[in-house]
């Protein structure tokens, strides 16, 4: 017998100063038997830094050709394709090719050795960004994690705070490869 997601909950409040969007989002995230609290939490984060009436989470770790989130304009056309991890280079030059912008977040200690191995690779995507979330940030993102969420995002001057239940954590992200 397969085992079920678990369902979480999250009323997610945005104030993002950078792109001058605020708003309040009540997300329901089914979470895969396999992926962390810590995953689960980066796509939220993913989600709160990209907020928008069409941004969509994906069937995530249970479908090959869908990303974890992602935006699509009213043709159906895919805007931003959005995956966390360390997806290997086919479905990343896949997703270029589907996207008109692809973003990877990426939160592993092995992050670095993973984006060694394929940079060069990647090197001619012009429409992807990789950005690395600390090891340490994303271990106290999965440490907000509950089946119901209350959360606040604050984005300023490209500075990130995330709180819940009276902890806030500042969140910093390293660009490791901008479009282009």
């Amino acid at each position: 017998m397969a085992l079920k997601s678990t369902i979480f909950k999250a009323d997610l409040q945005i104030a993002d100063m950078d792109r001058q969007y605020y708003g309040t989002h009540a997300l329901t995230i089914a979470r895969h038997p396999s992926e962390t609290d810590e995953r689960m939490m980066v796509r939220i984060l993913a989600y709160a830094l990209h907020a928008d009436e069409s941004l969509a989470f994906g069937k995530g770790l249970s479908a090959d050709d869908e990303p974890d989130l992602w935006q699509k304009d009213l043709t159906g056309a895919i805007e931003r394709w959005i995956e966390v991890g360390q997806p290997d280079e086919r479905r990343i030059l896949k997703a270029c090719g589907r996207a008109a912008h692809v973003i990877v977040y990426s939160y592993s200690g092995t992050s670095s050795i993973w984006w060694s191995q394929i940079a060069a690779r990647l090197r001619r995507a012009k429409n992807l960004s990789v950005l690395h979330l600390a090891p340490a940030d994303s271990q106290a993102l999965a440490r907000l994690a509950q089946r119901n969420m209350q959360l606040q995002c604050t984005i300023q001057d490209a500075q990130i705070w995330m709180n819940s239940g009276g902890e806030t954590l500042a969140l910093h992200l390293t660009a490791v490869k901008e479009p282009g």
